[in-house]
């Protein structure tokens, strides 16, 4: 098997992390708190680190939201606030300061598929107001910031990069920054729509589903570029190699648990927590898949990409809930950069 020619796709700088086993390392800091029920991952990665993962150096945030119960309006506000306490952080470390600078908001992706619409729909709700200062910088409320919006579009639609684009926007009515979301990959199917990933390291367009364009960053167009990606699919390698894992977890905890009356009368499925749940032993492992079982993550995921991919069967997966998911999403992105940006609406002022 070729490893290098399958490597594992992610976008996460923590998963990067993980597949690397990299944990401690000088000057690295991979840390992880909690904010309300929010679970928050900081990772910044140095140039060294960044070449052996393939990870530019930068500040990475990852804030996971499965807390949010679906459509739970008190959940989704709390987490829009959390995400904006993020960007705001982020802000800091490029020196960029919103009411005192120009911003650029650019929605990537594809608004006729839904799990690629994530960027295009938050445009389509967060707050513009560069019209505003045009017609008369004087009658805009202090608190407020200037900023533009644009959704480009897909190469395959416009035949142009989506960073041309940008960059031509950008050199037309003068920005000092570029704030970018899109879809992301991931190496769990747990993580998918989970997860927001915020980073000052910018993007590369179409990442998320395999199909990389030229990326858009600082050094590409000039200015600071802060992104904010969401893995909105999963192929279907990484969906059999989390299958196997999660199918020896649950028979270890069946090998493990003693039968109670309780359960002995339970009907139907019973839900597992696979967040607290083991892998067996390895000599369990040989005994449940053979040798395929003593392959490392690596492995395991170029044995499946060397059967899938040629066969056009890696396909790309979106959860049955996407549309619910990606509603949640939008309001839930398009407001924490409202509050990042206009003081006003930070403090409730404007909604």
């Amino acid at each position: 098997m070729d490893l290098e020619r399958f490597k594992i796709r992610t976008d996460l700088a923590f998963e990067s992390l993980d597949l690397e086993r990299i944990d401690q390392v000088d000057e690295l800091i991979n840390d992880e708190f909690q904010q309300d029920e929010f679970i928050i991952k900081r990772t910044i990665i140095n140039n060294a680190v960044g070449e052996r993962i393939n990870k530019k150096p930068g500040v990475y945030y990852c804030l996971d939201t499965t807390a949010i119960k679906t459509h739970d309006h008190d959940d989704l506000v709390k987490c829009e606030e959390v995400l904006s306490l993020i960007i705001k952080e982020v802000l800091k470390v490029e020196n960029i300061v919103p009411l005192q600078q120009k911003g650029l908001l650019v929605g990537l992706g594809n608004m006729n598929v839904t799990p690629d619409a994530l960027g295009p729909l938050i445009m389509d709700n967060v707050i513009v107001t560069r019209h505003m200062f045009l017609l008369d910088p004087a009658e805009v409320s202090e608190g407020i910031s200037e900023i533009s919006a644009i959704a480009p579009g897909v190469m395959g639609n416009t035949g142009i990069e989506t960073s041309d684009i940008t960059e031509a926007v950008i050199k037309k009515i003068g920005v000092d920054y570029v704030i970018v979301v899109d879809a992301l990959a991931s190496k769990a199917i747990s993580r998918v729509n989970k997860t927001i990933q915020v980073t000052n390291t910018g993007i590369s367009p179409g990442s998320g589903v395999g199909n990389s364009r030229k990326e858009l960053s600082k050094e590409t167009i000039g200015v600071p570029v802060i992104a904010i990606g969401v893995p909105t699919v999963v192929d279907a390698v990484t969906i059999a190699n989390d299958t196997i894992e999660l199918l020896l977890k649950y028979l270890n905890q069946k090998m493990n648990d003693k039968e109670t009356p309780s359960q002995k009368i339970t009907f139907g499925l019973e839900k597992t927590d696979f967040t607290q749940a083991q892998l067996p032993e390895k000599k369990y492992i040989k005994e449940f898949l053979g040798e395929f079982g003593l392959l490392d993550e690596q492995e395991k995921i170029s044995l499946l990409q060397e059967v899938l991919t040629p066969n056009g069967y890696n396909l790309m997966v979106t959860p049955k809930e996407i549309d619910i998911d990606i509603e949640n999403l939008t309001r839930v992105i398009s407001g924490a950069i409202d509050r990042s940006l206009h003081t006003l609406v930070d403090n409730g002022i404007v909604s």
